[in-house]
């Protein structure tokens, strides 16, 4: 091997080095922005009656039914269905917490 092909070896390194370490520091460049990202809430996915039917059923078979069915009537209803889908949030947080007390 010659030495231009020595030298045309070592610059095509050289150059290999520095397309590495751009990569590289674009590559943290959008580490760090990534946290960001992460850090946006997700909205909220919207429960259904299903959702709540689906726990406050579990809650029952637990032997939570009373407890159910006062909480149905606290939330202004006499049956689950009859309560108001803009509070299925907050329900469903007493639901979830329905017996993690003992």
């Amino acid at each position: 091997m010659t030495n231009d092909e020595l030298q045309q070896l070592a610059a095509g390194l050289a150059n290999c080095g520095k397309a590495l370490l751009r990569m590289a520091d674009v590559l943290m460049e959008k580490k760090e922005d990534a946290p960001a990202a992460a850090e946006q809430k997700e909205p909220e996915k919207k429960l259904t009656l299903e959702d709540v039917r689906r726990v406050a059923a579990d809650k029952a078979r637990q032997g939570h039914m009373e407890e159910v069915r006062q909480l149905i009537q606290k939330f202004g209803a006499d049956k689950l269905s009859g309560v108001d889908a803009a509070r299925y949030p907050a329900m469903m947080k007493e639901l979830e917490a329905m017996g993690n007390d003992e």
